[in-house]
C-alpha cells in the first residue's frame, strides 16, 4: 500500500491492563473508533508517548494487531526514534516484517547531531528499505531541527516523502512550500496550530486528542478541507482546552484519562508515569468533562 499522506493520522496511544500486559481488546477498540470516523492512517509508537517503555516484542504484538484489524483500510505507520543509526536500521527491516507500510522518523535520539550527521542518518535508514518515510521535525522537545537546508539535501531521496511539522512555527508550513513546492507532504504535529496550519496548505494532521475525539478530529479536518471554515473554528474553539492536553509532558496521562472517560480507552500508564491523582487529576477532570458536556452537534462531515 502506498500512502498519500494526506488527511488525518492519529498517534494512538499503548493500552495496558491492571497487570501491565498489552490491553489489545481496547487497543482495536479505540482503532475502531479511529477507522469509523474516517481517519487517513494508524501511527505507532509516539516518541512523547510510552514507546520507550515497550520491547520489541511488544511493538511487534501492537504493529501485527494494528495491521491485521485496519485490514487494508489504511496503512499503520511505525515511529523510529533511536540513538543508533544501525539499531534505527534494524527496526526499519522489523517494521517491514511485522507489517507496517510506513515509518515516521526522527533525526538521532540524545546526541545533538550537526547537519551533514543528521543528514547522514535519514540518507542511511532510508537507503535501507522502501517503505515510505515522514521525517517528525520537533526541535522544541527533541532539540534537532531538521532545517530547509537538510530537506534541499534530501529531496533527491525518494522515500522520503512526507514531513511531520511541529516546529511550533505556523510559517514554516509556507517556507516549505516556498522552497519545494509539493515535494514533501506536509502534517501538523501539534494539535493547538491544526486549524491554522491546514488553512496554510497542509496535507494533514497528526493528532493526539484524536485518540479520544475521533469524530470532532475529524470534522475540524473535513470542514477545513472543504472551505467550510465558520464552521470548523466553531468546533475547534470548543476542543481548543483539550488541543492543549496535548503540548504538555504529560500528554499521555492527560489523553489516556480523556480516553477512559470517552469509553474508548483507560487512564493505565506504564511506569514511570503514574496515573494522575491529587490537585492535577481534578483540573484536567475538570478540563475533559467540561468538554463533554459541551460537545458540539457536528455536521455530515463524512462526504465533505
Amino acid at each position: 500500500m502506498a500512502i498519500d499522506w494526506k488527511g488525518v493520522f492519529p498517534a494512538v496511544t499503548t493500552k495496558f491492563t491492571a497487570s501491565d500486559e498489552l490491553d489489545l481488546d481496547l487497543f482495536k477498540l479505540n482503532i475502531q473508533a479511529q477507522l469509523d470516523a474516517g481517519v487517513h492512517g494508524i501511527i505507532l509508537g509516539g516518541t512523547l508517548g510510552e514507546s520507550s517503555v515497550l520491547s520489541t516484542q511488544e511493538k511487534e504484538i501492537l504493529v501485527k494487531t494494528a495491521v491485521a484489524h485496519v485490514n487494508g483500510k489504511v496503512p499503520v505507520v511505525i515511529n523510529i526514534a533511536e540513538g543508533s543509526t544501525s539499531v534505527a536500521i534494524e527496526q526499519a527491516l522489523y517494521a517491514k516484517a511485522w507489517g507496517a507500510k510506513g515509518l515516521m522518523l526522527l533525526p538521532p535520539m540524545r546526541y545533538k547531531s550537526d547537519h551533514r550527521e543528521t543528514v547522514q542518518y535519514f540518507k542511511d535508514i532510508a537507503a535501507s528499505t522502501d517503505l515510505p518515510i515522514m521525517i517528525y521535525n520537533n526541535p522544541v522537545d527533541y532539540k534537532i531541527e531538521v532545517t530547509i537546508d537538510m530537506f534541499r539535501d534530501l529531496v533527491d531521496v525518494k522515500n522520503i516523502q512526507a514531513v511531520k511539522e511541529s516546529t511550533r512555527d505556523v510559517s514554516n508550513i509556507t517556507r516549505m512550500r516556498n522552497a519545494f513546492g509539493d515535494r514533501f507532504k506536509l502534517l501538523c504535529g501539534v494539535d493547538t496550530l491544526a486549524l491554522e496550519e491546514l488553512l496554510l496548505g497542509a496535507d494533514g494532521w497528526v493528532a493526539g486528542l484524536v485518540c479520544a475525539f475521533p469524530k470532532e478530529t475529524m470534522a475540524v479536518y473535513r470542514l477545513a478541507l472543504a472551505g467550510n471554515i465558520a464552521e470548523a473554528t466553531k468546533i475547534y474553539r470548543w476542543f481548543m482546552p483539550l488541543l492543549e492536553l496535548d503540548i504538555h509532558p504529560k500528554l499521555v496521562q492527560y489523553i489516556k484519562l480523556a480516553e477512559a472517560k470517552c469509553g474508548i480507552g483507560s487512564e493505565l500508564v506504564r511506569r514511570p508515569r503514574l496515573v494522575l491523582e491529587g490537585e492535577e487529576r481534578k483540573r484536567i477532570e475538570a478540563i475533559i468533562d467540561h468538554g463533554i458536556q459541551n460537545r458540539p452537534t457536528l455536521p455530515e462531515f463524512h462526504t465533505l
